[in-house]
């Protein structure tokens, strides 16, 4: 299993509103699509940077705490951070005109003696979905008229109902 998770999205903001979002872990329970990021702790930094720790109440069966550590940092291009098992989350920021191309990566290539365990528990399929409701959740949030699609047209000239 020494590969890396990895969705995509094209969302309607520019690449330092996403990485500003990314960068604010009080942000990250309303970004997390898998339902198990819970809260994010009260004595966390307000702005992430490298090497800056922050912990979250997480919720996979039972309920616990975590730290995690921001181990890159690349502002608006790239933000990861790990945990105690040593597996990053990445995301990855491209411009493309005035919008960003988001990749979000689940990377457990650094701790192979995982990869038997996290295969038996399927977390690299449960992760994709989650990473793909949480670029969904990323897209409303930074552009949320957007999602209610487009305005409706206006009705045509001297047309009074």
């Amino acid at each position: 299993m020494p590969y890396v998770v990895a969705v995509e999205r094209l969302v309607a903001a520019d690449q330092q509103t996403v990485f500003d979002l990314l960068a604010d872990p009080a942000q990250h329970p309303l970004l997390d699509g898998s339902g198990s990021v819970v809260s994010a702790e009260p004595d966390n930094p307000t702005r992430l940077s490298r090497g800056a720790r922050f912990a979250m109440t997480m919720r996979i069966g039972v309920a616990y705490r975590i730290t995690n550590t921001v181990v890159e940092f690349d502002e608006p291009r790239r933000i990861a951070w790990r945990h105690f098992a040593g597996h990053r989350w990445r995301y990855v920021l491209t411009a493309v005109g005035d919008q960003t191309l988001v990749r979000e990566e689940w990377d457990p290539t650094r701790v192979p003696h995982l990869w038997p365990w996290f295969a038996l528990s399927r977390f690299p399929a449960r992760n994709r979905t989650g990473m793909a409701a949480s670029l969904e959740r990323l897209a409303d949030l930074v552009a949320p008229d957007l999602s209610a699609g487009p305005p409706p047209s206006p009705a045509p000239a001297g047309d009074s109902g």
